[in-house]
C-alpha cells in the first residue's frame, strides 16, 4: 500500500520562512490550503521537484486542520527553547521572573518556561494554546493604533473571513441571542469591560485575550423588522503581533470556551 501524507507532513516540508511568494501570508496557511486542495505544493518556490512528485495525489484529507493542531502546538513548544524569554517579555507585554515568562490571558496569569512547560489555572486546549504560543514566538511588540476594524478588513482577513463568520460569529451570535446577560457575565469574569456604545450597538465589550490583542465585541439586539447582529473588531495593528490564522484560531477557541461555560451553567 502506498504511503499517504497528512497536513503535518505537508507543513514539515515547507521552509517556514513566511516569505509570501506563494501569495499566501504564512507557510502554515499555505499548507492548510494545499491540504484543502485550494493550492498546489509546486506553488512554493522552495520545494524541490522530487518532494512535489512524492506528495502529488497522496495527501490524506481524512485528518483535518483541527486534528493536527495538537502536533503544531508541540512543535511550537519545542521552539520556545530557542528564544530568550526575558527579551520576549517586553514585546508580548509580559513579565519575566524565576525563569518564566508570564502573560495575562483573558486577565488570568499564564506562565511558560524555557522548556515549553505551561503553568496556568485556565483550561487550555489546542485552539487556544496555538495562538498563545504563536503570540509569544512571533509578536513584534507593535503599539496599538486605537483604530477598530472588522476581521475581513485586516490584511489577511479576506481569505479567512468565510471560516471566521461560520465558526466564530455565527455561534457567538447564537449565544448572545439566547443568553445575552450570561455572555456579558462570562466576559466580565475574564476581565472584559463594557465601553460606550460602538456604532450604536446595544452592547459593546472590550476583552484582552492576550496583552496586545484587544477584541471589541458589539451586539445589536433584534428590533421590529430587523434581526440581531454581532461583530468582533480588532486593532488595525493586530497582525503585527499575531498572524491571521492564529487570530482566527484564538477567536474560534474563545467561542468554544464560552459555549462550554454556558452549557455548564445552564445544566446546573
Amino acid at each position: 500500500m502506498s504511503k499517504t501524507y497528512t497536513f503535518m507532513d505537508l507543513f514539515n516540508v515547507l521552509p517556514k520562512t513566511n516569505c509570501g511568494r506563494c501569495n499566501v501570508l504564512t507557510c502554515l496557511a499555505f499548507s492548510l490550503l494545499v491540504f484543502k486542495g485550494e493550492k498546489r505544493l509546486k506553488e512554493c518556490p522552495f520545494i524541490s521537484q522530487d518532494i512535489i512528485e512524492r506528495f502529488e495525489g497522496k495527501i490524506d484529507t481524512n485528518k483535518t486542520f483541527e486534528q493536527n493542531l495538537s502536533k503544531i502546538v508541540e512543535q511550537f513548544k519545542a521552539k520556545i527553547c530557542n528564544i530568550d524569554l526575558s527579551m520576549a517579555a517586553e514585546k508580548v507585554g509580559g513579565d519575566y521572573e524565576d525563569g518564566k515568562l508570564t502573560i495575562r490571558v483573558l486577565g488570568k496569569p499564564l506562565s511558560i518556561d524555557s522548556q515549553g512547560r505551561i503553568f496556568t489555572d485556565i483550561h487550555m486546549h489546542p485552539w487556544v494554546l496555538y495562538p498563545i504560543l504563536s503570540y509569544i514566538l512571533n509578536c513584534k511588540g507593535a503599539p496599538l493604533s486605537g483604530i477598530w476594524v472588522p476581521f475581513r478588513e485586516l490584511k489577511g482577513g479576506k481569505k479567512w473571513n468565510p471560516l471566521f463568520e461560520q465558526r466564530c460569529l455565527k455561534p457567538l451570535k447564537n449565544l448572545a441571542d439566547i443568553h445575552t446577560d450570561l455572555l456579558k457575565d462570562i466576559i466580565d469574569i475574564f476581565s472584559g469591560q463594557e465601553i460606550e456604545s460602538y456604532h450604536n450597538s446595544d452592547i459593546s465589550l472590550v476583552m484582552y485575550p492576550l496583552p496586545k490583542i484587544p477584541i471589541l465585541l458589539s451586539y445589536w439586539k433584534a428590533e421590529e423588522g430587523q434581526q440581531s447582529h454581532i461583530n468582533l473588531f480588532f486593532d488595525s495593528n493586530v497582525e503585527e503581533n499575531l498572524n491571521i490564522e492564529a487570530l482566527y484560531a484564538l477567536c474560534n477557541g474563545l467561542v468554544m470556551m464560552f459555549e462550554k461555560i454556558v452549557q455548564r451553567i445552564v445544566l446546573l
